[in-house]
């Protein structure tokens, strides 16, 4: 009683952006708070822009992240993290970082010594992603992950654990739940403009030529259900408004099997039943360019294409048209102000970790389904 009579005193003369600290104090003196890091954190100085440190820089951090990064208002580029050498002097020369932000492999869990960097962005092979988020959060970082959000559920919810635990929020890259366009229709959707959805279908892929890549590698999350299936599924969600009970069917499938290994799909398909015996047909593709969402409702149809592309998404309804023009890497830049923004004025995340969980659990349902010949319950 007497810490929380002392707490609401000094909240009374001292500063609004102080009283956060205090709180944060107490609740450690409290013995609610597991990790020093999450407590240094706490008493930083709040910011009017957060500092990112993206970690791995293959294509997706280089052509997209970065340079979106430059055209955010609410957070930075303000460090990385790279196994080479080369790429981390590349980076420093062309971004201006400093060398105390730039970090490897083995240093990365001294970043938590670093008050530059508010948010880790892993950008790693799907095998990596569970680490590399709990190492972040155990930093006392803010996390964001690139999809798909790991290789299990189980990996998954080890994640969420790790984030609430250390008092640090879990964004998922889901680029589409930021993207103009794709709010419209699904608030067409919600709003019941056309009546009821009857069913639907999403296609998502294109022709990967790489042979050597993670996504050819099983034990890195390879396969193109836990790449490209992740937007059919994302689709199948986000076009329905309603959450899946169960496979009905699936097929994995490759044309190519000198890339796709031992079983690796190269082409996946299913069917996913839906509350009010919605069915809605996926197809995710390493072998065929496929990048639409056709939704059936009762008074027509919408029809969005391309579905998932970095810019031109597209909806065509009875209801007109919806269509907002940007260029690339306009959605990964709104994206990340929109987390940025979460986070400072610590309102939930557009995109938590529960929401990539629950595309992790499907794919496994789907993939049990496959193996097995038969439905498969969610």
């Amino acid at each position: 009683m007497k810490k929380e009579m002392l707490s609401e005193e000094l909240g009374s003369i001292i500063s609004p952006s102080r009283r956060d600290v205090i709180k944060t104090l107490a609740a450690a003196s409290a013995g609610l708070l597991f990790s020093p890091n999450t407590l240094l954190a706490a008493t930083r100085q709040k910011k009017d822009k957060l500092g990112v440190a993206l970690v791995g820089l293959g294509y997706y951090s280089t052509d997209l992240l970065a340079p979106a990064l430059q055209q955010t208002k609410n957070c930075y580029l303000a460090g990385v993290v790279t196994g080479s050498p080369a790429k981390a002097e590349a980076w420093k020369k062309k971004y201006n970082l400093a060398d105390k932000n730039i970090y490897n492999y083995q240093n990365f869990d001294q970043i938590a010594n670093n008050p530059d960097i508010d948010v880790v962005y892993v950008v790693l092979p799907p095998s990596m992603h569970k680490e590399y988020v709990i190492r972040a959060a155990n930093a006392g970082k803010h996390v964001w992950c690139e999809k798909p959000m790991a290789i299990s559920a189980a990996e998954c919810k080890a994640m969420i654990d790790a984030c609430k635990k250390n008092k640090r929020t879990l964004a998922i890259g889901y680029r589409l739940h930021h993207e103009p366009t794709t709010q419209e229709y699904r608030k067409l959707i919600k709003q019941n403009k056309l009546g009821k959805v009857l069913k639907a279908s999403c296609a998502a892929g294109y022709v990967e030529n790489r042979t050597d890549h993670w996504k050819q590698n099983k034990a890195l999350g390879g396969g193109v259900l836990y790449d490209m299936g992740v937007y059919a599924i994302q689709g199948a969600r986000l076009g329905t408004g309603l959450e899946p009970v169960g496979v009905m069917n699936a097929k994995t499938t490759t044309n190519r099997p000198h890339i796709y290994k031992n079983g690796l799909d190269e082409t996946t398909t299913a069917t996913l039943a839906f509350p009010g015996n919605i069915m809605v047909d996926i197809k995710t593709s390493f072998g065929e360019n496929i990048n639409y969402l056709n939704i059936n409702c009762e008074k027509g149809e919408i029809k969005v294409a391309p579905y998932q592309a970095y810019a031109g998404v597209t909806a065509d309804s009875p209801l007109g048209e919806i269509k907002h023009a940007y260029n690339v890497p306009w959605q990964q830049a709104k994206q990340m102000d929109d987390d940025a923004t979460s986070i400072m004025q610590q309102k939930p995340m557009l995109v938590p970790g529960e929401e990539g969980m629950r595309d992790i659990r499907i794919v496994e349902a789907i993939y049990k389904s496959a193996a097995t010949g038969r439905p498969v319950g969610i």
